[in-house]
């Protein structure tokens, strides 16, 4: 009976172990050939160490081929902790080469982690002596940092790179995806304790570089417009000036300027504009003390985070597409256009002008106190006569004047490819009431933004096709083949060709005779509008000039605006705008002429 037991037990037992033997061979044949790739990819994960390569980014190039936005070759020194094997050696290399603090150093150094940044964007000069030195787990690798061969140039056109190198603002956040290109990898494998294997060798995935963006901008023309609203800037005293330059028939931008403007090469850097602080202090003011704000000098040091971030947004603000101004009279192209559209005028109607209009209970001043009495259409558009142009607008009433809002795309915005732009701020149909209507016709109560106005003008006097402003032409591989073509929205018949002509041949005549003269050339046919707008709320003292031209006249190729922004001593436009667009006509019209850009 117990041997029986006994015999049982041992076969059991035996059982049981074959039944596990056969599982484990079984397992290990299902772990070997089915799960085989599973396991050699956990083994690659554990002992293969990665390191990061950046792609090259894609350059900016002006429409002739000039770089505005390129690459450095820098490096990017790091440690590996498990690989030091002199780490006060090491400390003191890195403190010396990369001019560190000995803490800072120690910190990343003794830290135990995969691998270490210590500092990138380190310039390749120094990167090769660190690599000289040959210290274990010091790692150099090459990188690419953003560069800007102009400097401040079309700063806030342009826009500037992150330190993950991806835009920020302007056209490099805008055509990011085709400029910032693929990172590469570097792989070293290493054994189980972190230290890199030399007969393991390194492998490495290429990174791939981004593809070059071609935009419409002339560098020349960019830079000669930069050089005149400097100088207008600077003889005037103004907060800031703007010179937008465009191409009528496309909307192609060969310009866009927007002083003070700031570096790109070291965007983080406040110019001098932008070093102050707003202090709230007391001041007597008719027998009473009252509390003011007043801006006082400032270093970065001195700003509180929010302050230093607020003139940070403020310098790399374009003021051309991000704000909104009352364009005063240079927005009468828009009414007349309306008016001679709709047939509510004509260029031989009459108009008196006393130096007011009444309109319900307000009385709405010319800019001329005395009038300009008797006129007729064409010359109260020379006249820029604000009596005249109230009372084209009210002829046209709420209703349909609103409607040609929407039918020259003033309702929306431009669709430029800059981010941030702003939409027109304009009252809602059921809230324009006879002194709403009156004022807007003549560029008041109201705010647009400089590119909404510039291409709503050259959409007038083009035939009455409504374009699209823009930079991006194409896009181009290393080889410059294009890769993507750029197409805009194009809305034709905005206005008649006759409405059109009109209007060109009206706005010649404000250069030839009117308020423009100071904007004519002899030799071209220029045509154009003044503005001299006041500034929010009013009496404030502050005014904004502007001067609005084309040429040439009869067939217009290239529009131009010109914004001073709070000038000191005379604020009009005629006077103090229209003369830096006459400035730039002069310069580029012959040389577009020879670049015969159609």
């Amino acid at each position: 009976m117990y041997k029986t037991f006994h015999r049982k037990k041992i076969v059991v037992t035996f059982l049981l172990c074959a039944v596990m033997f056969f599982g484990l061979i079984g397992r290990l044949v299902y772990l070997m050939i089915w799960q085989s790739e599973y396991y050699m990819e956990k083994a690659a994960d554990l002992h293969e160490r990665e390191r990061s390569i950046k792609a090259a980014r894609g350059r900016i190039l002006d429409r002739n081929g000039v770089v505005l936005a390129d690459n450095r070759t820098v490096c990017t020194v790091s440690v590996i902790h498990s690989q030091l094997t002199n780490q006060e050696e090491v400390i003191d290399m890195l403190c010396k080469e990369l001019n560190l603090t000995e803490e800072f150093v120690r910190k990343r150094v003794e830290k135990f982690s995969a691998i270490e940044r210590i500092k990138s964007n380190v310039d390749k000069e120094t990167g090769d002596k660190i690599r000289a030195y040959d210290l274990d787990g010091v790692k150099v690798d090459e990188d690419y940092k953003r560069y800007y061969p102009y400097d401040s140039l079309a700063s806030k056109v342009l826009g500037f790179t992150g330190s993950d190198n991806q835009g920020i603002i302007g056209l490099e956040v805008v055509y990011d995806e085709y400029l910032e290109g693929t990172e590469g990898t570097i792989l070293t494998l290493t054994d189980a304790k972190g230290v890199e294997l030399e007969e393991g060798g390194e492998g490495r995935i290429e990174p791939i570089s981004g593809k070059d963006l071609n935009i419409s901008m002339d560098v020349n023309i960019q830079t000669y417009a930069t050089q005149l609203a400097k100088q207008v800037m600077e003889t005037k005293q103004a907060d800031s000036v703007s010179i937008l330059v465009m191409r009528v028939k496309d909307g192609e931008l060969l310009a866009m300027v927007n002083v003070p403007e700031f570096n790109l090469n070291e965007p983080y850097t406040l110019t001098d504009t932008y070093l102050y602080r707003e202090m709230e202090t007391e001041t007597e003011e008719y027998g009473e003390i009252v509390k003011k704000k007043v801006k006082v000098p400032a270093t970065q040091e001195e700003m509180t985070d929010k302050e230093y971030q607020d003139r940070l947004n403020q310098m790399w603000r374009n003021g051309t597409i991000n704000d909104t101004y009352e364009p005063g009279s240079t927005f009468k192209i828009v009414t007349a256009a309306a008016g001679l559209e709709e047939g509510v005028v004509t260029t031989h109607d009459s108009f008196s002008c006393p130096g007011y209009v009444i309109v319900e209970d307000r009385k709405i001043r010319c800019h001329k106190v005395g009038g300009h009495g008797a006129e007729d259409f064409v010359q109260a558009t020379m006249n820029s006569c604000n009596p005249a142009f109230v009372t084209v607008g009210l002829r046209l009433g709420a209703e349909k004047y609103y409607d040609y809002f929407k039918q020259f795309g003033l309702l929306g915005k431009t669709g430029i490819d800059l981010p941030g732009e702003a939409a027109t701020i304009m009252h809602k149909q059921e809230a324009i009431g006879a002194v709403e209507l009156a004022t807007v016709s003549f560029g008041q109560s109201f705010q647009i933004t400089p590119i909404q106005l510039m291409t709503t003008a050259a959409s007038i006097v083009n035939g009455g096709t409504r374009v699209t402003p823009h930079f991006g032409v194409q896009v181009t591989d290393e080889e410059g083949k294009a890769v993507e073509v750029f197409q805009y929205e194009q809305k034709e018949n905005i206005v008649s060709e006759e409405t059109s002509a009109t209007m060109r041949y009206m706005l010649e005549q404000v250069v030839e005779n009117g308020g423009g003269i100071n904007a004519y050339i002899e030799g071209y046919r220029i045509g154009g509008k003044t503005a001299t707008s006041q500034t929010l709320p009013r009496g404030s003292g502050k005014y904004i000039a502007s001067f609005l031209g084309f040429a040439p006249a009869d067939d217009p190729e290239v529009v131009a605006l010109a914004i001073i922004n709070h000038p000191k001593g005379t604020y009009y436009g005629g006077q103090i705008a229209a003369p830096v667009v006459r400035q730039l006509f002069e310069n580029i019209l012959s040389y577009l002429e020879r670049m015969d850009y159609n």
